[in-house]
């Protein structure tokens, strides 16, 4: 009985560990198979080349981001305000795919392809966005304002490095996430 192979999904797996860790170079054929504890022969059953691993890694990263987080979000018993709040812990939460989406990110700037591929994928989580708060503004260039806001919250949150004196990061955040979404207000708001 031949070897068993190592499966298609393992191999993007890994390769979407070594981006979060290292960045796009990090993705070498060579070390994923290392790291799997195989030989990168299996890795040709499943990829004409580097090229192809990479846009495979590309569509699980979409397809793990966006497709399944807004059937999460559809599927949700929820307000619009905390679908919002659901599809933002489901985007970027801590953990490996926060990770991966960060690295993405980073590779973006330096390959335009990559770019196209970020920039769709921001345009279907600012859609969801636009969608739920439409729900409860009704002027769309400030559903479009905190739409943006609240994107710039759940992503730039892992960017900066400043002290809130006398609160945590998670009570600001919080606090900030009721003002781009209206809390105190409620639906009066509607009515403008």
């Amino acid at each position: 009985m031949g070897a068993l192979r190592t499966p298609r999904e393992t191999w993007i797996d890994q390769g979407l560990q070594a981006l979060a860790a290292g960045g796009v170079a990090a993705v070498r054929v060579e070390a994923l198979a290392k790291g799997l504890g195989v030989t990168k022969g299996g890795f040709y059953g499943y990829f004409a080349d580097r090229d192809a691993l990479l846009e495979a890694m590309l569509d699980a990263w979409e397809r793990e981001s966006v497709d399944e987080v807004l059937d999460r979000v559809a599927q949700a018993d929820l307000d619009a305000r905390e679908k919002v709040r659901l599809a933002g812990r489901l985007t970027f939460p801590e953990g490996r795919l926060l990770e991966v989406d960060l690295a993405v990110r980073d590779w973006a700037r330096r390959d335009e392809r990559v770019a196209e591929r970020l920039r769709r994928v921001d345009n279907a989580r600012m859609r969801l966005a636009r969608e739920m708060i439409g729900t409860f503004c009704s002027d769309p260039d400030e559903v479009e304002a905190r739409s943006l806001l609240a994107f710039c919250l759940a992503i730039g949150r892992h960017f900066l490095a400043a002290d809130h004196p006398g609160r945590s990061a998670a009570e600001v955040r919080a606090r900030a996430a009721d003002l781009i979404l209206d809390v105190r207000r409620g639906e009066g708001h509607r009515d403008r």
